[in-house]
This record gives C-alpha cells, sequence and structure tokens, in this order.
C-alpha cells in the first residue's frame, strides 16, 4: 500500500499508536544499532514516489546514478547502443546471426541463419527491458507471458560493441532461454511484484533501484512524517528508517556488498533474496561465495567491490573505512569531481606532496589523481569488453612477469567467518550449477559432505540430493530419496531432482508422485509440469499429459519442449497435420532442437516423405554425432 498526503489523518494515528507501541518494545534492546523499526514484519515498501515528495533534490541526482539507471523499459533513450551497419554477431559455435533494430518506438532483436547466400531460419523477439546504466554495458530482457528471459545481445558501451552476453561465449549461447529469476532481479532492479508459483514469472517489475532498497521500507517513516512527528536527527537517530550513515563500518560494508559482492550466493533455509533489509547482517538471510585463483590479486570478479576493498591495506588499518568514505550513493560518479576522490585519500594520508613517493612530474601527468595509480583500471574475469577501477586500493608496481593461465582453488565463503562444512558443500553446487559445469567442482562438494560431522538433518539430505542429481548418479539419488520419511518436508527443487532420478531409472510412476508434489508447490514452473506430462505419458495417461502441455503453452507459448511433446501426443493419434504444425512451432524456436527434429522425421516416415525425413536425421547427426536413435532411424531407412 502507497502512503500518500491524501490518506486521512486518523488512519495515520491508528498506524502511528501501533508503531509506538512496536517501537517501545524494541528499544528495550541493550544495543540499538541493531533495531530499526521498518525491520518489522508490519512495514512495508511505499515507493521511490512517496519518498520524493519530502526528498526531491536528493532525488533528482539519485535517478542519474547508475542504480537509478540500472533497469528500465526499451526505449530510444534508455538504449545507449549504436544500432549502425556493424550492430550484427555471429555465434560462429552455435552457427546464429543476432541484428539489433528498431521498428518505430519498439526495439528488436533478430536471430538468424544463413546458408550461402540465404536465410534459411528466423526468430525475432521484442526486448521489453534495458538492463544497466550505459556506464559499461546494456543488457537486454524479453517476456513472454510474464515469465522473464535476458537476450542473446549485449551492447558494451566503453568499446561500442555489440556482442554475446557474459557468460553466453564458447560454446555457451543458451539463446532465449536464461531465466531471470529473484536472485537477478534482486540486484539490478526495485523488488517486483513477484509471482511465487514459477521461478522467472513477474506480475510487474520496477524500473531500477530505489531508495528503499538502501533504506529499508519507508511506510513507518511516512506515516510519522505525514502526521507532523520529526525527529532531530542532530541529537538522535530516526529510527522509523536505516540511514547507513548510522550504521557501523561492518554493517555498511554488509548493505552495500548485498550487490557489490556478486559471487556464489546460498540461501538459507525458509529465506528468500528479497528478505535482507539495511542493518542486518548478510549471512542472516545467505552466504556469498568467491572463487579464489592463482594470482589471485590480480584477478577478480566485476561485482566485487567490497571484496578487493575489504583486502586493502586502507580498509585493514583504518577501521573507519567504508563505501560510504569515498562515495555519495545520491550522486553519479560521473558527476563528481576528482578532488572529492583526491580529498577523500587525503583524509588519512595528509597532503600528497609529502607522502606520495612518485615523480611529481609523473603525478601531474595524470593532474595529480590518486585513484590513477592506486585504483588502477582494470579488466574483470567474467564480463568481458569492460573495464573497471580496482577497489583493491594499492601501491603500484612493474609487473616482470603475467601468469597467463590462472589455476582455481577454491572458494571462500565473504560472508561467515568459519563455515560449516555443510555451507561449504552448498556454495561448490551452487557454483557447479549456475556458473560452470567443471566435475572439480562436485569432487570439492563431496568432500565438505562427508567431511560434515551432522549428517541427520533434513537440509544435509537435501544438499546430497543435489548432489547426485548433479553428478547424475540416480541409482544414489534414489537410495537417499527412499530414507526420507513421510514428516520430512522436501522443496519443490528437491521433490523435482528426485522426479528426475526415478525417470531416468524408468521408474515413470514414482517419477509421477514427486512431478506432481513439485508442481503443487509451483504450479507454473514449466520444467516441473513438462516433467510432469512426460511421466504421466509414459504412464499411459495421454489425455492428461495432453492437459499438462497444453498449460504450459497456454502460460507460455514459446516454450519449445511442450510444443514438441504435444506435438508426440497428436502424432500418436494420427493427427499427422496437428502434430507437424506443433513440431514446426517448436522448430521456429528453436531449430537444432533435436527432440523436436526427430519427431519431425517420425511424422514425415509416416507420411510417406522419407526422402525429407532423411534429411531431418542428417541434421540431428550434425547436432549430435552420436545420437543412437538417429543412427537406428537411418539405417532402418
Amino acid at each position: 500500500m502507497h502512503i500518500h498526503r491524501s490518506y486521512s489523518i486518523f488512519l495515520f494515528l491508528i498506524i502511528v499508536v501501533s508503531l509506538f507501541s512496536y517501537c517501545g518494545q524494541i528499544l528495550k534492546k541493550e544495543n540499538k544499532e541493531f533495531y530499526w523499526r521498518n525491520h518489522s514484519d508490519s512495514a512495508h515498501y511505499v515507493g521511490m514516489s512517496t519518498c520524493k515528495q519530502c526528498h526531491s533534490p536528493i532525488h533528482s541526482t539519485f535517478m542519474h546514478t547508475g542504480m537509478g539507471e540500472s533497469w528500465d523499459h526499451a526505449t530510444r533513450q534508455k538504449s545507449k547502443a549504436l544500432f549502425d551497419k556493424h550492430a550484427i554477431v555471429y555465434d560462429k559455435i552455435k552457427n546464429f546471426y543476432y541484428q539489433p533494430f528498431w521498428k518505430d518506438s519498439a526495439l528488436y532483436i533478430l536471430e538468424f541463419r544463413l546458408k550461402g547466400n540465404d536465410t534459411i531460419y528466423k526468430r525475432v523477439e521484442t526486448i521489453d527491458f534495458i538492463v544497466g546504466s550505459g556506464q559499461h554495458t546494456n543488457s537486454h530482457i524479453w517476456n513472454s507471458n510474464g515469465y522473464l528471459y535476458q537476450a542473446p545481445l549485449t551492447f558494451y558501451t566503453q568499446i561500442g560493441i555489440w556482442d554475446l552476453p557474459p557468460g553466453f561465449e564458447d560454446g555457451e549461447n543458451s539463446r532465449w532461454s536464461r531465466t531471470i529469476t529473484t536472485e537477478c532481479m534482486n540486484c539490478h532492479n526495485m523488488y517486483p511484484d513477484f509471482n511465487l508459483t514459477a521461478e522467472n514469472k513477474f506480475e510487474s517489475v520496477k524500473t531500477g533501484l530505489e531508495c528503499e532498497r538502501c533504506h529499508g521500507p519507508g511506510s513507518i517513516h511516512a506515516a510519522e512524517k505525514l502526521t507532523g512527528i520529526i525527529i532531530d536527527t542532530s541529537k538522535e537517530a530516526d529510527r522509523s528508517i536505516v540511514n547507513p550513515r548510522r550504521l557501523s563500518v561492518e554493517l555498511q560494508t554488509e548493505l552495500c556488498q548485498r550487490c557489490h559482492l556478486q559471487g556464489i550466493s546460498v540461501l538459507n533455509e525458509g529465506k528468500s533474496f528479497f528478505d535482507f533489509k539495511p542493518g542486518l547482517f548478510l549471512n542472516e538471510i545467505e552466504n556469498v561465495f568467491m572463487p579464489r585463483y592463482t594470482g589471485g590479486k590480480e584477478t577478480f570478479i566485476m561485482a566485487s567491490h567490497a571484496d578487493r576493498m575489504k583486502q586493502s591495506k586502507c580498509f585493514i588499518e583504518s577501521k573507519t573505512m567504508s563505501c560510504l568514505t569515498c562515495h555519495n550513493p545520491h550522486l553519479s560518479i560521473k558527476v563528481t569531481a576528482q578532488e572529492k576522490f583526491n580529498d577523500d585519500c587525503k583524509s588519512c594520508h595528509g597532503n600528497s606532496a609529502k607522502t606520495c613517493s612518485e615523480d611529481l612530474s609523473k603525478r601531474m601527468d595524470q593532474s595529480d589523481n590518486c585513484v590513477y595509480c592506486h585504483l588502477p583500471v582494470s579488466s574483470t574475469m567474467d564480463i568481458p569488453h569492460v573495464t573497471i577501477h580496482d577497489h583493491r586500493i594499492q601501491i603500484p608496481i612493474e609487473k616482470t612477469e603475467v601468469e597467463s593461465i590462472k589455476r582455481f582453488i577454491g572458494l571462500e565463503c565473504m560472508t561467515t567467518k568459519n563455515p560449516s562444512a555443510l555451507l561449504m558443500a552448498q556454495g561448490y553446487l551452487a557454483m557447479y550449477e549456475s556458473f560452470t559445469s567443471k566435475s572439480f567442482l562436485l569432487d570439492s562438494a563431496f568432500y565438505f559432505l562427508q567431511k560434515e560431522k551432522v549428517k541427520n538433518t533434513l537440509l544435509f539430505k537435501k544438499t546430497f540430493v543435489q548432489y547426485y542429481f548433479l553428478k547424475r548418479d540416480f541409482v544414489s539419488e534414489i537410495i537417499l530419496a527412499q530414507k526420507f520419511s513421510s514428516n520430512d518436508s522436501l522443496d519443490a527443487w528437491t521433490n523435482y531432482r528426485i522426479g528426475e532420478a526415478y525417470l531416468h531409472k524408468q521408474q515413470s510412476k514414482t517419477a509421477e508422485e514427486f512431478f506432481t508434489k513439485a508442481v503443487k508447490q509451483k504450479p507454473e514452473e514449466l520444467q516441473f509440469i513438462n516433467k510432469l506430462g512426460v511421466s504421466q505419458l509414459t504412464n499411459g495417461k495421454q489425455d492428461e499429459a495432453k492437459s499438462s502441455f497444453e498449460k504450459i503453452i497456454s502460460l507460455q507459448p514459446k516454450y519449445a519442449p511442450a510444443l514438441s511433446n504435444l506435438a508426440y501426443i497428436y502424432m500418436l493419434r494420427a493427427d499427422w497435420k496437428y502434430s507437424l504444425q506443433l513440431v514446426n512451432n517448436a522448430l521456429s524456436l528453436d531449430p537444432d532442437y533435436v527432440e523436436a527434429l526427430m519427431n519431425k522425421a517420425a511424422i514425415l516416415i509416416s507420411t510417406d516423405k522419407k526422402s525429407e525425413a532423411k534429411k531431418i536425421i542428417q541434421q540431428v547427426l550434425i547436432i549430435e554425432p552420436e545420437n543412437e536413435k538417429a543412427k537406428m532411424a537411418l539405417q532402418e531407412m
């Protein structure tokens, strides 16, 4: 509920009375730093339009910061990209071209494939949102009936080129299927109206980060101010809302590193990414891991500012330094004078003429800019074509030898000093599942699972299920699943993983039971419904399976697996015309979708078009040379 001046004073008085009652309880606590009344469950977000009624000057500058411009509708004004004849990107591994273009006021991305000079495939999607302020990148989001996905094209503004997005390179191009989940949304945008029935479905989304991300829910604060309750903040803190300047250095850093420590995140049981509030410790909600490599001082992830800062001698020895020492979150660094940052350095180091050992003439070449030498511009591990200031404050040295190959040496938990073995295992599993499928990560997870002393907890068993699922050790997963009791409350993903294990081991009846549970918990999660449909079909429940696939298409009509599976059902019913239409719809979304290609070949064979079917099967063997079904079909033909 938004607070507006038009609400009755009577309503606000009722709210305020209840707040004072809560405040009276909370201020009895010994350490007031940790207690803010807007941490109460009764506090809610009111939106930036309410905040700017009283804080208009701050709002007007904040809107031009990287945070204020972090997410918006795809408009010409928002886009920082170039749209010229060079705005075409070719993925040579997946053999797709990408071209962005405007038509009237809408932004589109065209995906196409060539054979000679002929276009043999094309797909066009409307871009709904642009992510990024444009200081480094603009990435693009498309929307299908509320399901949000990242498009396979990013503009890198620093060097002015289009290319595949981070993580889409080197054969990892997931094209149109990378989901935008709450974890993605949490740091790139304000809290959306999220649909809890699926991982990437939203009823509505905001357009950029807002005041309450750093100050917490504003309903209590707004209610008090609109009824004339004013706190003299020169004498005491106004505890109706968090002022980060009132937090300790440690809690200031915790707040900033919620988004500026983007490593591998593991949520605590029962928590969501939206549960963190300013003034909390991050590990009350989640834990964050950072990968460490040989040569780690020169190797870092882009959004690791807090990690880099905490490695600095300045931070370690000062005891008073935080992100707010140098940064004003309400003002863009693009309009912040260089002298401001130099003065921040001098506040500890004094006059640079006396403390800086660099030759004066070299310093003056860079306008005596402390940041130029001590926070050097550097590339990052995870984002191509981008450079940022390394926030590990350092004394520059001549590099005589650069290690060309960085070797991964492990994960470090950044939010808990002595993490349990179980938590470490969760970190390695999260890295494997979300970032890179390297087998040594699973080996590390297994090592820590074996090291965990308390092995009878539900969380331990669910984590082991995840390990076996990612390891594709379905036999061990089933053995473990059979040890769960009827009283164990399994989450949707655990039910889904167990269902997959049973399905892979041809125990489709039990698989259906677990998929049914998963769908009940997340009734609009597409992959859950799809696997439920597959198990239903395997169990001879053709009508139920048909309903499952049709439900998916009604929810998200561009979900290729459901179209292909539904085509198979109509093949069984000898409705060749409609099954061909469905399978062609699937291939119009993904021309390399092997299951759809095999279904199309089967339809063509059944309608006595074997020469066309042969070409389709040969196409499958180009995509998957070891596909046994395709080899067998080709031999039979």
